[in-house]
């Protein structure tokens, strides 16, 4: 038994190194490589959320400079990536609905106004869809922040407008009364700027916890999404979806590209989420 565990671990080491060797050689092979969001017959299909913030050239990690950022929709596009909304995503998780072939859900937090005046032309350039959770204590007051004609503008054109609370406070430092307010506030302002119902929702600096996420259900949310690394499927907690962030690096488009064609295989190999 103890050989066979050694065994296992040996090999588990041997395919790690393998990753690591092959990846370097694979991204930058000029041979495109089309990766498949695989199904599993416990699970389903999994599907990739990618999770952005900024689309400027202000040089922080969460600012992915706008020609990045089309260079990854394009990839997306030209690899047969079919975008989601975060309705399909959940009738899918439900079993009430089929999803395309190789589905990804495009999600931003914050609401930055660089959103609308950047990001949004790229992705109708495409025809995708995406979704946006806005804070909506900071939209039509702060600069930095879309306006809400600019969201119902989006909203009315492909771009899901969700929660993303009122202040963005880190909801593990709140009371109940105080996390109740900053859950079914943000809602109530988004459904009356918007005309209908909000129903999923992110957390702030990605902070939650079981009773967080009981509370996030009993305000009205059909799902809540983490910033936990891993692709989405049947297995995932509705209130704690997971998402695979895109930040501004060194070679942006390189990790970018690492995170699209191997978060599939290193959850496969239990890597990532068991």
């Amino acid at each position: 038994m103890y050989a066979g565990k050694r065994r296992r671990a040996w090999l588990k080491r041997a395919l790690l190194l393998l990753m690591l060797v092959l990846i370097p050689l694979l991204v930058s092979s000029p041979k495109p490589l089309t990766a498949t969001m695989v199904a599993d017959s416990e699970n389903g299909t999994k599907v990739m959320v990618l999770n952005y913030h900024k689309v400027d050239n202000t040089f922080i990690s969460l600012s992915v400079r706008p020609d990045d950022f089309e260079k990854q929709m394009q990839y997306l596009s030209d690899n047969g990536y079919h975008t989601i909304t975060p309705d399909e995503l959940y009738d899918s998780l439900a079993g009430k609905g089929e999803l395309p072939e190789n589905p990804v859900l495009i999600t931003f937090d914050d609401g930055y106004e660089d959103n609308y005046t950047n990001a949004y032309p790229i992705l109708k350039k495409y025809g995708f869809k995406a979704t946006i959770f806005v804070i909506t204590g900071f939209l039509g007051k702060d600069k930095n922040y879309m306006t809400w004609d600019q969201a119902r503008e989006m909203d009315a054109n492909g771009i899901s407008i969700e929660s993303h609370t009122v202040d963005h406070k880190s909801m593990t430092d709140l009371t109940d009364d105080q996390l109740r307010a900053e859950l079914v506030d943000s809602r109530k302002k988004a459904e009356k700027e918007l005309g209908h119902p909000v129903e999923y929702m992110a957390y702030p600096t990605g902070t939650y916890n079981l009773h967080i996420a009981e509370m996030v259900k009993e305000a009205g949310y059909k799902a809540a999404f983490t910033i936990k690394y891993g692709n989405v499927d049947k297995a995932s907690n509705i209130y704690a979806l997971e998402r695979v962030p895109i930040f501004h690096t060194e070679d942006t488009n390189r990790d970018f590209l690492e995170r699209i064609r191997y978060t599939p295989i290193f959850e496969r190999f239990g890597w990532i989420k068991s």
